[in-house]
C-alpha cells in the first residue's frame, strides 16, 4: 500500500505535510507498523502525529511508549489527536508527561472529589485534613504548582473521556469531575490565598474570618464544561468582628483565591472566576454575611436572581455555613414562581435562548438558537420551578437528573423525557470535544471540514472504527436541534392538552392544579379560563379538533410570547369558532408556520386587531401572504367603490359598503404593521389613503341624494387640515376638514350656499350614523370642521369668493399656520387648483412680521396652559406635553411661515418633509433637526401603539409597565424593554423641549 493511501485509511487530511512529519529524524527510532496502530485511535491524526514529533523533540523516551504497542499507547494517541492544549501544557509540563501511559477503559470510573481536593491542596502544600487549609507555598510557585496539578488532573479525565465506549452515558460523570476539579482548584486557590493574606493581617484574625465559596451555574449543578467561566457568590460570617473589618479580609481572601487561579503567568490562568451573581451584580460587594445576602434577597432580588439560585450549592471554604446558605435560600427559591415579576423573568429566561447571536454565528450555535443546549435547559428549569414548589423531588440541579425526576415523578413521559435527555447528552458531547481541542471556551460548530471530520470521530465510542464524514455529523446535529425543539413544545404543552381534552391514557396527565401552575408561569393571568379555551379547541372529533390538538402545543407558545396571553387564546378561540371547518384557515395553521406565528402575536398584543378580525375572520387569509398585506391605493380603493356605487342605487347602502371597505383597509394596514412591512410614515399615508376614499365616497353618495330632489347649483371641495393633510394620522384619527363650494354660472349664491350645507351636513351623517346592519368594530370617522375661518363661529361651508374676501380682510396668523397643513382630498379638481392658488400666498407669506410672531407664541403658551387635560404630566402627554408633537409641529409651523415664501422645499404639509428642508435650508443645526425628528416620530408612534394595544385613543405615555411593554414591543422593542421606551421617550423630548424653546420662544438665542 502506498503511503498517502495508508495516511488516507487512517484519516489524515493534509498528506503533504503528514508526509514531511513522518519523515522527521525524532520518529527514527519508532516502529511504523505500531505508529499507525496509534494512530487509528486519534480523533485527529495530523494533530496527533504534529504533537508526537514535538513531544519526542524533548523526550525521546516516549518513543518506547508507541513502540510498547497499542494497548499501553492507546491514551497517548487519543490525548494527542483530540487537544492541542494539553499536548502543549505536557511540551511546557514534562514532569507529567506519564499521564500518556494512563489505561484506557471503555467504561472508565471517576475521581472522588476529596481526592481531587487532596491533590489541589498539597500542590500548594496544603494539608487537606485541616480546618482552614494553609498554602506553605505563596506568589508565582504556588499559582504555576496549582494549574499544573490542576491540568494534569484534566488530562487524566480527558483520556477516561475520550476511551469512553459511550461518551453521552459517561457525560454526566465528565460534568461531575469538571465542577469537582474546579471546587478543588477553587480550595487551594483559598489556602494560597490565607497564606499570602498573612502578610497584611493577623493570622488570628484571617482564621476568624469564615469564607464560604457558592458555586453557580454549571458549576454548582455539577455539569462543568472543559472550559468556562466559574460563577460564584462569596459568604462571610466572622463572631465578634467588625462586620465592615471582617468583609476586607473576606474581599481580600476572595480575591486572592481569584488571582491564584487565572492571574498572568508562566503556567496560564485556568479560567475566570465570576462573582457577577452575586446581589447587585458587578456594583454590590464582593462578599456578604448570610444575614445580608437573606436582607437582600427578601427585599430587592428581582425574580431572575431566584432563579440562578436554582443551581447554587457551596463548593469550597467553610462548607458548613455554605450549607445554611443553601438551606436558607431554599424556600426563596421554589416559591419564586409565585412571585411578582415570574412571568417576565420566564420571558426574559426565553429570550436568553436566541438573544444576542452574531449574524456569522448563526447557524453555528450549540448552546444558543432554537434547539440549542439553553433550550433544553431553559424547559427543565422552568417545569423545576412551576412544580417543584410542591413536589420536592423535584429540586435538583444537574440537568440530566432533573430530566428523569420530572419524568419519575409524571411531568414528561418517559419517551419524551428519554429523547430530551439523549439529545442534551449528545450536544454536550460535541461541546465538550470542541472546547478540548484549544481548551478555548466556545460553543460554535467548526467551520473547516478537517475539523468537523476530527469531531464526528472523537464524539463516537471508543469502540467505534469508523470516520464519519462532515456530511453525517451536520445532518445528526441538525437532526438533533429540531428533535429538540419539537420536544420542548411537546414536554411542556401536550399535557396541558391532555389535562383539558381527556387525550389517550398513555399520554402524561397533569393534575388540573399542575396544569394551572404551567399557564400562570407563561403569563396566563386567569389559567383556568385558558384551560377551558383549551378544552374547547380541542374536544371532539372534528377535523378542526384533531389539528388544533397537533397544533396548540407551538401556537401556545407564540401566544405566551405576547403581553396578554389570556386575550390573545381567546380570540384565538373565537376566531378559530368562526371560522369553523374552513379548508384555508386549517391549511394556514398547518402549512404556514409564519402566518401562524403572526396571527399568535396579533391576538395576544392588540385588541384593535383582534376586535377587527373576530368580526372579519376571513382577513386572516391575509397572514399568510406578504403580497396580501401591501395597502390597496387611493385609486384602488376609489375604483372599488365607484363600482359598489353603481351597483347600489340606496344611499345607506351604499355607504356601509364604503364603511366596510374602510374598516378592511384599516384592519390590513394594522396587520402590515404589527408585522413589520410597515414604517411609521408608510402606515400614515396609508390610513390618509383610506379615509381619504371614504370621504370622497360620502361626498358622491350625499350629492347624488341632494341632487335627486334638486337642480345642482354648486361644485362641493373637501380640503383635509391637520395631520390628516400631513397624511400623518394614526388608528382611529379624526379627520380635520374645511368645506368649500362654488356656485355654477347663474346659480343663486344664497341657494348655493344652502345646498352646500345640506350636502356636507350628509357627509358626517353618513360616515358617523350607525348604519343597518351594523359595521361591527368600526372605528368611526369623525370629521372636525373647527379649522375653519373663525372657528366654531363661522359657518361650516363658505364660498370660494367668501373665503377669498375673509382671507384678505379678517385672515388671522393662527389661521396662516393653520393652512399649512391643507390639502384638498375630494370633490371638484378646478375648485381644488382655484383654493390652492388662493391660500398659497396666505400661507407663505413674503414677511411675518414681529408682532405675528408674538401672536404665535402667546398663542402657543396659552394652548400649553389651557388645553393639558387637568392632572396631565406635562412630561408624558404624547400630543401637547414637553418636546411632544405640538412642539415640534408649532416649531416646524412657525420656520414654515417665516421661510417658505424663499425656500419652495418648505411647501409641504408634511412634518417629516418639512423638517428635511429645514435640514437642507440650514435653518436648523442638523443634530436638533434629528432630535426633532426622533421626538415627533416616537411619539406618533406611542400614539398609535396605544390604540392597537388597547383599541382606545390615549394621549399618554402609559404608567402601566404592562402597557408600557405592549406599547414598546409596538415601537419595535425587543421583549422586557418597557423601562427603556419611557426612558428614551422622556429624554428625547426633554431635548426636543429645550430645542423647542430655544427657536420658537428665543430663549437662550
Amino acid at each position: 500500500m502506498s503511503l498517502n493511501r495508508r495516511l488516507i485509511s487512517k484519516g489524515f487530511n493534509d498528506l503533504e505535510k503528514s508526509t514531511r512529519f513522518l519523515e522527521s529524524s525524532e520518529l527514527d527510532g519508532v516502529d511504523q507498523q505500531r505508529l499507525f496502530a496509534g494512530f487509528a485511535y486519534a480523533a485527529d491524526p495530523d494533530l496527533a502525529l504534529v504533537s508526537l514529533v514535538r513531544l519526542l523533540e524533548r523526550h525521546p523516551q516516549l518513543a518506547e511508549l508507541v513502540n510498547a504497542g497499542e494497548d499501553e499507547s492507546e491514551a497517548l494517541f487519543r490525548l494527542l489527536g483530540s487537544s492541542e492544549a494539553l499536548a502543549e501544557f505536557l511540551l511546557r509540563r514534562p514532569e507529567h508527561l506519564d499521564v500518556l501511559s494512563s489505561k484506557v477503559s471503555a467504561e472508565p470510573g471517576a475521581v472522588p472529589a476529596e481526592k481531587l481536593r487532596a491533590s489541589l491542596l498539597k500542590s500548594v502544600g496544603a494539608d487537606p485534613g485541616a480546618e482552614q487549609p494553609l498554602a506553605a507555598l505563596t506568589g508565582k510557585e504556588a499559582y504555576n504548582l496549582l494549574r499544573s496539578t490542576y491540568r494534569r488532573h484534566l488530562a487524566e479525565l480527558a483520556i477516561r473521556d475520550l476511551g469512553a465506549a459511550s461518551p453521552v452515558d459517561y457525560m454526566p460523570s465528565v460534568g461531575r469531575e469538571l465542577a469537582d476539579l474546579a471546587a478543588a482548584a477553587i480550595e487551594a486557590g483559598l489556602a494560597v490565598s490565607r497564606a499570602e493574606l498573612a502578610a497584611r493581617f493577623d493570622p488570628e484574625e484571617i482564621a476568624a474570618v469564615r469564607l464560604a465559596v457558592i458555586g453557580m451555574g454549571k458549576c454548582g449543578a455539577r455539569e462543568l464544561n472543559y472550559i468556562s467561566d466559574v460563577d460564584v457568590v462569596y459568604v462571610i460570617e466572622a463572631d465578634g468582628m467588625d462586620e465592615a473589618h471582617a468583609s476586607t479580609i473576606g474581599t481580600a481572601l476572595a480575591t486572592g483565591m481569584s488571582r491564584a487561579v487565572f492571574s498572568a503567568g508562566p503556567e496560564p490562568g485556568l479560567w475566570e472566576v465570576d462573582a457577577n451573581l452575586r446581589p447587585e451584580g458587578k456594583e454590590g460587594r464582593l462578599v456578604r454575611t448570610l444575614e445580608s445576602h437573606l436582607t437582600y434577597y427578601k427585599r430587592w432580588a428581582q425574580s431572575w436572581e431566584f432563579q440562578a439560585l436554582l443551581k447554587a450549592r457551596a463548593i469550597a471554604g467553610d462548607l458548613d455555613l455554605g450549607r445554611r446558605y443553601e438551606e436558607a435560600v431554599a424556600p426563596l427559591i421554589w416559591n419564586s414562581s409565585e412571585r411578582e415579576g415570574f412571568v417576565e423573568s420566564v420571558q426574559a429566561m426565553r429570550g436568553r435562548v436566541t438573544e444576542n447571536i452574531p449574524v456569522h454565528e448563526r447557524g453555528r450555535q450549540l448552546k444558543l438558537g432554537r434547539g440549542g443546549l439553553r433550550d433544553v435547559e431553559f424547559t427543565v428549569q422552568l417545569l423545576q420551578l412551576v412544580h417543584a414548589r410542591v413536589d420536592e423531588t423535584l429540586r435538583v440541579r444537574d440537568t440530566t437528573t432533573a430530566i428523569a425526576a420530572l419524568s419519575k415523578a409524571g411531568y414528561v413521559g418517559r419517551s419524551d423525557a428519554r429523547e430530551f435527555d439523549e439529545a442534551y447528552r449528545y450536544l454536550r458531547v460535541l461541546e465538550h470535544r470542541i472546547q478540548l481541542v484549544q481548551l478555548r471556551r466556545t460553543h460554535l460548530m467548526p467551520q473547516d471540514d478537517n475539523a468537523l471530520r476530527a469531531l464526528a470521530k472523537s464524539s463516537l465510542g471508543s469502540l467505534e472504527t469508523q470516520r464519519p464524514g462532515p456530511e453525517a455529523l451536520l445532518q445528526k446535529w441538525q437532526r438533533t436541534k429540531r428533535r429538540v425543539r419539537e420536544l420542548h413544545e411537546r414536554i411542556f404543552y401536550r399535557p396541558l392538552l391532555v389535562s383539558a381534552a381527556n387525550l389517550s391514557a398513555d399520554e402524561v396527565r397533569l393534575t388540573p392544579e399542575a396544569a394551572q401552575a404551567r399557564l400562570a408561569a407563561l403569563g396566563y393571568v386567569d389559567p383556568r379560563g385558558a384551560m377551558r379555551h383549551i378544552e374547547a379547541l380541542t374536544s371532539g372529533i372534528s377535523r378542526r379538533a384533531q389539528l388544533q390538538r397537533q397544533l396548540l402545543p407551538i401556537l401556545l407558545e407564540w401566544i405566551a410570547d405576547g403581553v396578554d396571553p389570556d386575550s390573545g387564546l381567546l380570540g384565538f378561540r373565537r376566531l378559530s369558532e368562526a371560522l369553523g371547518e374552513s379548508h384555508w384557515y386549517l391549511g394556514m395553521l398547518r402549512d404556514s408556520s409564519s402566518a401562524a406565528e403572526r396571527l399568535c402575536h396579533i391576538l395576544s398584543s392588540s385588541r384593535f386587531i383582534t376586535d377587527l378580525l373576530e368580526v372579519s375572520p376571513e382577513s386572516a387569509a391575509w397572514l399568510g401572504s406578504d403580497k396580501d398585506l401591501v395597502p390597496w391605493s387611493f385609486d384602488a380603493q376609489w375604483y372599488e367603490i365607484r363600482h359598489k356605487l353603481a351597483r347600489h342605487q340606496d344611499p345607506k347602502a351604499a355607504m356601509r359598503l364604503i364603511r366596510l371597505i374602510r374598516r378592511r383597509e384599516t384592519l390590513r394596514i394594522a396587520i402590515a404593521d404589527s408585522s413589520g412591512l410597515l414604517d411609521q410614515r408608510q402606515v400614515g399615508l396609508a390610513l390618509s389613503d383610506t379615509d381619504r376614499a371614504a370621504i370622497l365616497g360620502a361626498l358622491h353618495v350625499a350629492e347624488a341624494t341632494v341632487f335627486a330632489e334638486e337642480d345642482q347649483l354648486t361644485n362641493l371641495l373637501v380640503v383635509a387640515m391637520g395631520r390628516q393633510g400631513g397624511r400623518e394620522i394614526g388608528y382611529g384619527s379624526d379627520a380635520d376638514v374645511m368645506y368649500v363650494h362654488k356656485p355654477l354660472p347663474g346659480a343663486d349664491n344664497d341657494a348655493a350656499q344652502q345646498q352646500a350645507m345640506r350636502i356636507v351636513s350628509q357627509i358626517s351623517a353618513l360616515l358617523q350614523q350607525p348604519s343597518s346592519p351594523p359595521v361591527l368594530a368600526e372605528r368611526t370617522l369623525e370629521i372636525d370642521v373647527s379649522l375653519r375661518p373663525e372657528g366654531k363661529n363661522g359657518p361650516i361651508v363658505r364660498s370660494l369668493d367668501s373665503y377669498r374676501e375673509y382671507y384678505q380682510r379678517w385672515s388671522l396668523i393662527w389661521e396662516a399656520q393653520a393652512l399649512l397643513r391643507a390639502r384638498p382630498i375630494a370633490g371638484d379638481d378646478d375648485l381644488a387648483a382655484e383654493f390652492t392658488a388662493l391660500i398659497d400666498p396666505i400661507r407663505y407669506p413674503a414677511d411675518v412680521g414681529p408682532e405675528e410672531v408674538r401672536e404665535i407664541r402667546r398663542i402657543k403658551a396659552r394652548v400649553e396652559s389651557e388645553r393639558l387635560p387637568r392632572g396631565a404630566d406635562p412630561s408624558r402627554h404624547l400630543k401637547l406635553g414637553r418636546g411632544a408633537l405640538s412642539d415640534v409641529e408649532w416649531l416646524v409651523q412657525l420656520l414654515q411661515l417665516e421661510h417658505a415664501h424663499r425656500v419652495p422645499a418648505l411647501r409641504t404639509t408634511g412634518t417629516l418633509e418639512a423638517l428635511d428642508a429645514i435640514g437642507e435650508a440650514d435653518l436648523l443645526p442638523n443634530a436638533d433637526v434629528l432630535t426633532l425628528r426622533q421626538s415627533w416620530s416616537l411619539a406618533s408612534r406611542i400614539r398609535s401603539a396605544n390604540m392597537i394595544w388597547s383599541g382606545k385613543n390615549a394621549d399618554l405615555l402609559p404608567f402601566s409597565r404592562r402597557d408600557l411593554e405592549a406599547v414598546a414591543r409596538w415601537c419595535g422593542y425587543s421583549p422586557g424593554n418597557a423601562g427603556a421606551i419611557e426612558e428614551d421617550y422622556l429624554r428625547i423630548t426633554r431635548r426636543a423641549r429645550g430645542i423647542f424653546e430655544r427657536y420658537f420662544y428665543g430663549y437662550g438665542t
